[in-house]
Formats: C-alpha cells, sequence, structure tokens
C-alpha cells in the first residue's frame, strides 16, 4: 500500500473476498484495527469462534439482545440456527444508526432483509461495514453493489471468480502470491495489488492498544 491508497472511512464498506487460509481473516482484522472504534461502538458477528478475533483482549462479549452505546469493540458469536434472532439483532442496529458492522462469514447471512437494510443505508445512518466471504455465490450481491471498497484474495471456485469480476476490473484467473491481494477503489476506480498486511498478532496489538483508556497528562 502506498500513502496515497485510500482505506474506508466512517461511512463506508468494505467486502473482503477469499478462500480459507488465504489471508481473508487477517486483513479483515488490520481494517478493523484502523477503524473508528475509538469513537463509536463496532459490533462484531463471529460466525465461526476465530482465534484472532478472541483474542482481542479489550473487547467485550455480548449477546444478541445487547446494544452498545459506549465506543469499543463487542463481539456476538451467532449460531446458524439464530437466523430471526440475528435478523431483529440487525434491525435494532440499523435502528440505532451510528455503529460499525464487522461480519466474519458473510454467507452465513444470505439474503437477510435486515442485513441488505444496513449496506444500502449505512452510508446515510453513519453504519461503516467490513463484510468477510469465502463464497461470493451464497452472499446477498448488494455486499457488492453497496460496497465502496473490496480486497480480493484468491478464490478456488470459478463461479465465485465470475461473481465478483462483474464488480471488479481484475483478472481473478491470474493468480497472486499468498497472502497478496487485489485491493479496488470504487470511488477512484482504481486497482492496487497489496502484499501481505501485518501479522494476525501485530494486529491484535494495535487493536487492543487502540481500546486501553488513553493516560491523562496533567
Amino acid at each position: 500500500m502506498n500513502e496515497k491508497t485510500r482505506l474506508p472511512k466512517s461511512t463506508q464498506r468494505i467486502a473482503i473476498i477469499g478462500r480459507t487460509g488465504s489471508g481473508k481473516t487477517v486483513a479483515g482484522l488490520w481494517h478493523l484495527s484502523n477503524a473508528n472504534f475509538s469513537v463509536k461502538p463496532w459490533i462484531v458477528f463471529d460466525y465461526k469462534t476465530d482465534e484472532h478475533i478472541n483474542s482481542i483482549e479489550g473487547a467485550e462479549h455480548i449477546d444478541l439482545s445487547f446494544i452498545p452505546k459506549k465506543k469499543g469493540i463487542y463481539i456476538v458469536h451467532p449460531l446458524p440456527s439464530q437466523e430471526s434472532e440475528v435478523t431483529d439483532y440487525l434491525w435494532k442496529l440499523w435502528a440505532k444508526e451510528n455503529i460499525g458492522i464487522y461480519i466474519d462469514e458473510g454467507y452465513m447471512l444470505g439474503n437477510n432483509p435486515a442485513f441488505e437494510g444496513c449496506l444500502t443505508q449505512g452510508r446515510s445512518k453513519h453504519i461503516p461495514m467490513i463484510v468477510l466471504t469465502q463464497r461470493p455465490n451464497w452472499i446477498s450481491r448488494f455486499v457488492f453493489s453497496e460496497s465502496d471498497f473490496y480486497q480480493i484474495f484468491h478464490l478456488n471456485d470459478k463461479r465465485d471468480r465470475k461473481t465478483v469480476e462483474s464488480f471488479v476490473p481484475a483478472n481473478l484467473n491470474l493468480r497472486l502470491p499468498d497472502y497478496h491481494s487485489y485491493y479496488y477503489d470504487v470511488g477512484r476506480n482504481s486497482m492496487v495489488v497489496f502484499s501481505a498486511v501485518p501479522d494476525a498478532q501485530k494486529t491484535v496489538d494495535k487493536i487492543n492498544e487502540g481500546l486501553q483508556p488513553k493516560k491523562r497528562i496533567f
């Protein structure tokens, strides 16, 4: 990444796409480390109980009945059987506004109407989103049509590559080195190749540092 490359701002959305083991999850955490959780709450939907997400010491683990008001990172662990509860919860986040949403496995939500509401109206409601998926064919197309940025790692399935190529001007059949990705800025119609982001531990350390209370200087 060079100094002219833009990262998502406080009302923008990024889709991070890639097969298991491609570097997608670490990249998602890196974007979270650069998000504005120091001024607003961010909800992390952790469907697969990711070890890196759960190593964020300063995060608070909550259930689907709690809507945070204070800044910070809050982690929920929905079960696949809680589809209706997740829908209700997302509508509450949509109504609250001014809250960030991180989806660890976006395909778990499919074409969920509340998920799509947050995507399509997130800019006006100040709901930035980081959405990760390994199967673009199984996720709402609003993830792609409403994204301001894309970060694309290797995809095994040709159908998945074709789906992403309908939104991004890249030949995804050309495989990049391990942990490298295509990074597309929709607003600038700009495509660059990212090398590997900082490793998971460094990224989690940065998040933990950002969650620490600031010491007052007298």
